[in-house]
């Protein structure tokens, strides 16, 4: 192991540069030689990959996004795509790959090290559902992203007694929505895992006014309906007067927290120490505080779960 390489695929998240920063430096102190392939799959197919020193790195930890851009491929889900990006790696004598991204890019990692070239994942998304790891990077930064946009919110919905319907993301998984909503005190969180009952959240918010609330807060995953749909709902069964806000990508930028940053930097050197061991086809997790790494089909074998019973001290807390 001589040269590596590392991408970001997919959505980027708040933390992926501190990633690429362990990534590349602790590859230099390995005294190995580290190449960046930019936006992602594609940039492997085209063959657009840079050489990183110490300096490529420098002053990026605390930006979001990724210096190395982002983009998913279709054309790499093909046998064709995947032999142009091989022939690439070996034109440039890489003997080793990270891939920072979700579950499809660790599809694509899985094809590659089917075909014999050693890579290794790391789970750079928002969305917290990648299974086989607690925590993924670029969630904490979401989460408190939209929680001060709540807070704020908060702040003109108790000035004109409105009732607000925040919209976060999260297709499939309810993490962001469970979070921010326990986290600022949302009267009603609806979440892909749980679906929703419109009259129970109606009831919810008529309860709060009846105890002299100036206004509530609804926040909605936007894999269970839109926040449109529910806000129309709400004022057409209330006559309270309702606004909904989309948080759409705000909550994919902004510096990334201190906790993106010390994971990703732990995840990003773990995976440069894993491929100097021999290790292939795995993927880095958080469970307990702790690093651990697992093949990536054992990886995608189990569904992504969210701790219900965390929903449930949500809405006790809200009564």
């Amino acid at each position: 192991m001589r040269k590596i390489a590392v991408l970001t695929s997919g959505g980027d998240a708040p933390g992926m540069n501190a990633v690429l920063r362990a990534v590349v430096r602790r590859g230099i102190f390995k005294e190995l030689d580290v190449y960046g392939v930019r936006n992602g799959y594609d940039g492997l197919m085209s063959g657009d990959f840079i050489h990183m020193n110490l300096g490529s790195v420098g002053d990026i930890i605390h930006r979001g996004g990724t210096i190395l851009r982002s983009a998913r491929s279709k054309k790499f889900k093909t046998i064709e795509g995947q032999e142009l990006a091989l022939l690439n790696l070996r034109k440039y004598a890489i003997d080793g790959l990270i891939v920072i991204g979700g579950d499809g890019s660790f599809r694509g990692a899985k094809d590659l090290t089917l075909q014999g070239f050693p890579t290794i994942g790391i789970p750079g998304t928002i969305d917290n559902d990648i299974s086989g790891t607690d925590y993924t990077i670029g969630f904490d930064t979401a989460v408190n992203t939209v929680i001060e946009a709540i807070d704020k919110i908060r702040d003109t919905a108790s000035s004109h007694e409105r009732t607000y319907v925040i919209e976060v993301m999260g297709r499939d998984a309810g993490d962001i929505a469970l979070w921010s909503g326990m986290c600022a005190g949302a009267e009603s969180i609806i979440i892909p895992e749980d679906g929703y009952d419109i009259d129970d959240v109606i009831e919810r918010i008529q309860q709060g006014y009846k105890r002299g609330k100036t206004h509530s807060i609804i926040v909605v995953a936007e894999g269970v309906c839109r926040g449109i749909d529910i806000g129309k709902l709400i004022e057409g069964k209330t006559g309270f007067e309702t606004r909904v806000t989309v948080l759409g990508h705000l909550q994919r930028g902004g510096s990334p927290t201190a906790y993106d940053r010390m994971v990703g930097s732990q995840m990003g050197a773990k995976a440069v120490d894993l491929l100097l061991e021999g290790q292939r086809g795995v993927m880095i997790g958080w469970k307990k505080g702790q690093l651990n790494h697992m093949p990536f089909e054992d990886a995608a074998r189990d569904k992504h779960t969210i701790d219900l019973s965390v929903y449930h001290l949500a809405r006790s807390l809200s009564n």
